[in-house]
């Protein structure tokens, strides 16, 4: 039977184009969708940006423009960005797309009508660059934890979501879905946040009108994050509930806390799994533009290459944790681990079989690469892990050449063990480095599938290849 995957990234803010932080997120998404599809799973994959709130009426109004004005020459960006990191999404949603607002609108009207929204009036501390609500002991010398600047103190009419009323829903649902607050280091941070038991939240602003209009009080608009959230529901093209929501650590709060108890409001089943992956900085601080500690797609590529930034983004550090980015240290993957590892790999087997030609045999090599334990690391996101293993082999297979020299002794039967090995290693480097392993599928004759790794490579004419990875 085949396996349904519905795997969704965040939805970004359009106030400025795409940097390393989006792409870090959107590109583990993508190899997941890939990692699925190549098991013969069902994905459906989504992305998209958040446009209403407050932020990006400011935004808006420096530049000029009326927000959805301004949003609207910014998606392109987006869209852009993902397509030069290879990423494959199946959609791409908009929280101004008609639909997605008219489902705001219904399920706003559905709380209300059950009685977990009431009229009251906000008083506290709200930052426009989180979009969320603090209280004072979360404050760092009067400003927000997150960035780190003064905070506005609010007070204004507002209607209230009843929090306070899904506490004890919410500690069961992480007791009973141990797995739903992953990675579990970041469990037990969420569970004694809301045992110190729950206020009421805010969820709509009156003092500026560029959001969702409550369907039952115009003069207000629905707070950002109710919005947002639904998101998920709104493109999942009937594939609810969500497999896995990947975010960054700094919104797990929304998604493990608001997002829950928004859906055991209004009824819908919930998500199986959050995993709040760790922050890339520059130099110890959060990527941050108003901080100048910022390195867009362009940027990120212009290093060594799409597929030299996909591989360094997940070999550099564990997926969970946080990474500090430096140009020095993707130079030498790319130079140390592509190109001296894996390219020369391919090139050297290529020109041998090229010259001496190529005869079917047992690969008794390939029993050196443990699939089932790939196959593991894979299930837990252990996506630096996945990569150690196959370049493990990698090393082998180069090893191996060593060992048996080819070239002298014309051995065409070991030729095809590393041939049949170079294609176990094409198929499984696939969701990392896309465009790489479709290189070398079309050169060694085979196609990108799980299934085929047991399957021997069957014999076809192999040129020697060009160079996989330039060194820098």
């Amino acid at each position: 039977m085949t396996k349904k995957s519905y795997i969704t990234t965040p939805i970004y803010y359009p106030n400025d184009i795409p940097h390393i932080g989006h792409a870090y997120t959107t590109i583990a998404a993508d190899i997941l969708s890939r990692w699925n599809k190549i098991r013969g799973n069902k994905v459906w994959f989504l992305t998209g940006t958040d446009e209403h709130g407050k932020k990006i009426e400011i935004a808006a109004k420096k530049k000029g423009k009326n927000p959805k004005e301004f949003v609207d020459k910014l998606i392109p960006k987006f869209k852009d960005a993902w397509k030069k990191l290879n990423i494959d999404y199946d959609k791409f949603i908009r929280t101004t797309d008609k639909y997605h607002e008219k489902n705001v609108k219904k399920i706003l009207q559905k709380v209300y009508d059950k009685g977990d929204i009431y009229k009251g009036e906000y008083k506290g501390y709200y930052c426009t660059g989180c979009e969320a609500y603090y209280t004072k002991k979360d404050l760092i010398d009067n400003c927000c934890p997150i960035h780190k600047t003064k905070i506005e103190k609010l007070k204004e009419e507002s209607y209230f979501f009843r929090l306070s009323k899904y506490q004890k829903k919410l500690l069961d649902l992480y007791k009973k879905n141990p797995e739903f607050i992953s990675p579990k280091n970041k469990r037990q941070e969420i569970i004694n946040r809301v045992k110190e038991g729950l206020n009421d939240l805010s969820i709509s602003r009156s003092s500026f009108d560029w959001g969702i209009q409550l369907p039952f009080d115009k003069k207000h608009v629905t707070f950002v994050w109710f919005d947002a959230l639904f998101n998920y529901y709104s493109g999942a093209n009937g594939n609810w509930p969500a497999d896995i929501h990947l975010i960054g650590k700094d919104i797990l709060w929304f998604h493990t806390v608001y997002w829950p108890a928004f859906l055991f409001s209004v009824g819908i089943e919930l998500p199986k799994k959050v995993f709040a992956h760790g922050w890339w900085t520059f130099d110890k601080e959060k990527i941050s533009k108003s901080r100048g500690k910022v390195l867009n797609i362009d940027e990120l590529i212009s290093i060594a290459g799409v597929d030299s930034a996909r591989y360094f983004l997940f070999r550099a550090t564990p997926f969970g944790d946080d990474g500090d980015f430096s140009e020095k240290a993707l130079i030498d993957r790319h130079n140390n681990e592509l190109a001296d590892k894996l390219g020369n790999l391919i090139q050297r087997v290529s020109s041998l079989i090229e010259k001496k030609g190529i005869e079917k045999t047992k690969n008794k090599l390939l029993k050196k690469l443990n699939i089932k334990k790939i196959e593991e690391l894979f299930e837990n996101y252990e996506f630096d892990k996945v990569l150690n293993e196959i370049f493990s082999f990698i090393d082998i297979c180069n090893e191996y050449i060593q060992a048996k020299k080819p070239w002298e002794t014309n051995d065409k039967k070991v030729l095809y063990e590393l041939a049949d090995s170079i294609k176990s290693v094409g198929i499984l480097l696939w969701p990392f480095i896309p465009e790489t392993s479709e290189k070398i599928a079309k050169q060694f004759g085979f196609k990108i599938n799980f299934d085929e790794i047991e399957k021997p490579l069957k014999i076809i004419k192999i040129k020697k290849s060009d160079i996989l990875f330039r060194k820098i």
